[in-house]
């Protein structure tokens, strides 16, 4: 398969969020993890297809909760093993945007998100349908793979903005890194609220190729 062309250094500011918050340090990922990271050119597209060993929440009671957040593509209700997922990645005007088909019990749910790096070298993410959720969180290298940890949350209602106070904020972390036994991406995502523990997770597998546009 031919590769995607690079882009070119005059391209910089329309380069991946990733790619320009950690600057050389991006050199310090396993080889396969800095494709996922790095910029995608115009006209191709990131895809990545795999497997969720485990994901959604295992506590019923927050279920009512997350299904109004599935609603808003932000999380979903429930607990499942061995959910099939895919991935479509872009860079466009600087910013990583990513979609997310989980094929859950009885019903595919979508999550989009676009990542953008602000002016003050923070990466902030804004998830769901109308970006209802917005995160700003860093990134760093750790044994090959990339860490990602939360800083802020807070809910965008219209032009109200509304940030969760520290003592309820909660701890959201991402990995994602090469596994080399299975020759696969490897991502686990959680998050830990305060006194609740974790209430959300995503862990699995996948493979993961930049494409040509076939559209």
């Amino acid at each position: 398969m031919t590769s995607p062309p690079r882009a070119r250094a005059s391209d910089a500011a329309s380069a991946s969020p990733y790619e320009r918050a950690l600057g050389e340090r991006i050199s310090e990922l396993h080889p396969r993890t800095q494709r996922y990271f790095r910029t995608i050119p115009d006209g191709y597209v990131g895809v990545g297809t795999g497997v969720f060993t485990t994901a959604g929440s295992r506590h019923r009671w927050l279920w009512p909760l997350f299904r109004l957040a599935e609603t808003a593509g932000v999380a979903f209700a429930g607990w499942e093993t061995d959910v099939p997922f895919r991935i479509e990645n872009r860079t466009v005007d600087g910013c990583a945007v990513a979609v997310r088909e989980f094929e859950l019990a009885g019903r595919r749910w979508i999550m989009p998100d676009i990542v953008m790096l602000t002016p003050g070298g923070v990466l902030r993410n804004a998830i769901g349908v109308g970006r209802s959720v917005v995160t700003t969180f860093d990134c760093d290298v750790r044994d090959e793979a990339l860490v990602l940890s939360i800083r802020r949350v807070g809910l965008r209602i219209g032009r109200l903005r509304l940030a969760a106070p520290a003592f309820l904020r909660p701890r959201i972390g991402l990995i994602e890194r090469w596994d080399e036994d299975r020759q696969r991406h490897h991502v686990d995502m959680t998050i830990d609220a305060p006194i609740l523990g974790r209430v959300y997770e995503y862990r699995g597998y996948f493979e993961y190729a930049v494409e040509r546009e076939t559209r």
